[in-house]
């Protein structure tokens, strides 16, 4: 991973903020059980939010035409993600679900992994995750079509507000055939496992 950084907050100015947030939450940053938090928290930031160091595009401009005419569908299952709501910070894990519809040309499937990888780790809302996954995948490989299915717990709604634990969010994104064809669209529903469907 890259060290430049997005924008033109210094680590130390970061890590101030961090003693910042720990003084209003009513602790003591200088005791010792806490004086190399901020250097911590700091390092998980670049982590979790390295998605704005990456085109999440760039993953997808080596394809391969040598298919032998290949065009049914492609699903890749189950990639597991770990995100932060933009709301309040707080994570949202979960499983995304991506298949396509090749033309002429695909993809290797770890590159679809590292799509939703990039996308994840940035702040965001489930809604506009999948679509960003969707689009993007549109965008470079112009398939037939394109689906996204995500299935999320929202930490923000398990720690704090409803505390409501066990809960899932599930949000689809169906462009092109998977938008228009209802059999193609089952099909791709039925090989990630969800019966009755989605929109």
């Amino acid at each position: 991973m890259s060290d430049q950084h997005p924008s033109d907050v210094t680590p130390e100015q970061a890590e101030e903020a961090v003693r910042v947030l720990l003084r209003w939450a009513g602790e003591d940053p200088s005791r010792e059980g806490l004086l190399d938090t901020p250097k911590r928290v700091v390092k998980a930031y670049r982590d979790w939010f390295s998605g704005y160091l990456t085109d999440p595009g760039e993953y997808l401009r080596r394809t391969f035409e040598e298919v032998a005419g290949y065009d049914e569908m492609v699903v890749l299952r189950d990639i597991e993600f770990e995100s932060h709501c933009e709301h309040h910070m707080a994570p949202i894990v979960g499983r995304a679900h991506v298949g396509y519809l090749p033309t002429n040309r695909v993809v290797g499937i770890s590159k679809l992994a590292r799509v939703v990888e990039a996308y994840a780790r940035r702040f965001q809302v489930q809604e506009k995750l999948t679509a960003q996954i969707a689009q993007c995948i549109q965008e470079n490989l112009q398939p037939a079509g394109v689906a996204v299915v995500i299935d999320a717990s929202h930490e923000c709604m398990t720690t704090r507000g409803v505390h409501k634990r066990g809960v899932s969010m599930v949000t689809s994104q169906m462009l092109g055939s998977f938008r228009d064809d209802a059999r193609t669209r089952a099909e791709f529903l039925q090989f990630i496992g969800i019966r009755g469907g989605v929109r």
